[in-house]
């Protein structure tokens, strides 16, 4: 028998708002990614005060937003775009890109360290470890929603989700009921959201962290979290379900995340090498100045 997910989506309700842990997850990310940005930085690890890194966090946040959005239409609903390109604007109904919130974080990222005076890399070298526990909890996030499900298996650990089969009029209990009973095993899947969360949280996460831990030559942390994402997306793509409005690309099995992916681990692969001429910004502790007393 095979694990039926049921999560329900909705964390808790407020009245007629009803707060979803996919929401939720957002909010865990942004967290965590000030939390622990905060402490490199009061180790000198970006040499910024505590207001300059605060518009740093929300930059990057806008970044996220509207970089995720936009890449989304472009590379995932593109008919849909061009069709309605309100439709950019429906949020509510979802639909969130990593290659476009990359984008846009960089969009950001670039912003920033022009306003501050900073070298872009040494910008992009602070934030690279600081993202993947955000990548991993949007991915739960996915996986309590139950979508962005994997393709079909035999294996004992598949998963049932209830969103991936045609209902053919069954009410979800009835589902629920024949899992139970073993006659939905046919449409165990992968947990796909599962093994990216693996590895493009908690595996990148650990890498990323621990080889900053000391100054890092410029470039090269940036150049570490793109390829060794590149590789992991590139990867479980082979077992995650294609987009239905894309299906498969070329030869029968090349996806959107795979083509977008590949860029990925080139630029990780060249970034690497160039670090390795590169100079190394050593750690300095900056803080705001003290406020004016008035009278």
């Amino acid at each position: 028998m095979h694990f039926f997910v049921d999560f329900d989506p909705i964390a808790f309700s407020i009245g007629p708002l009803a707060v979803h842990w996919y929401g939720i997850m957002y909010l865990v990310a942004f967290g965590s990614f000030w939390f622990l940005g905060e402490r490199r930085r009061r180790m000198g690890r970006l040499p910024v005060g505590p207001t300059a890194f605060s518009d740093l966090v929300f930059y990057g946040a806008i970044g996220v937003i509207l970089g995720g959005r936009v890449g989304y239409m472009l590379f995932y609903g593109t008919a849909d775009l061009i069709a309605n390109p309100l439709s950019l604007f429906r949020i509510w109904e979802g639909g969130m890109s990593f290659h476009g919130g990359l984008l846009g974080v960089f969009a950001a990222m670039w912003l920033w360290a022009r306003r501050n005076g900073l070298h872009f890399f040494d910008v992009m070298d602070f934030v690279a470890p600081l993202v993947p526990i955000g990548l991993g909890v949007g991915r739960l996030g996915n996986f309590v929603g139950g979508e962005l499900w994997g393709r079909h298996t035999d294996a004992a650990w598949g998963m049932i989700f209830p969103r991936a089969i045609e209902t053919a009029g069954h009410s979800f209990e009835q589902l629920k009921a024949m899992a139970a009973a073993g006659q939905l095993d046919h449409e165990a899947r992968h947990p796909s959201q599962l093994y990216q969360m693996a590895l493009e949280g908690v595996l990148l996460f650990c890498v990323l962290y621990v080889v900053s831990m000391k100054p890092r030559p410029r470039y090269l942390i940036s150049g570490l979290f793109a390829l060794l994402y590149g590789i992991f997306r590139f990867g479980v793509e082979f077992v995650r379900e294609p987009d239905a409005q894309l299906g498969t690309l070329a030869w029968g099995w090349l996806t959107m995340g795979q083509i977008l992916s590949l860029p990925l681990i080139a630029i990780g692969l060249v970034w690497i090498l160039m670090s390795r001429r590169s100079p190394t910004l050593q750690p300095r502790v900056v803080n705001d100045p003290p406020r004016e007393v008035r009278e």
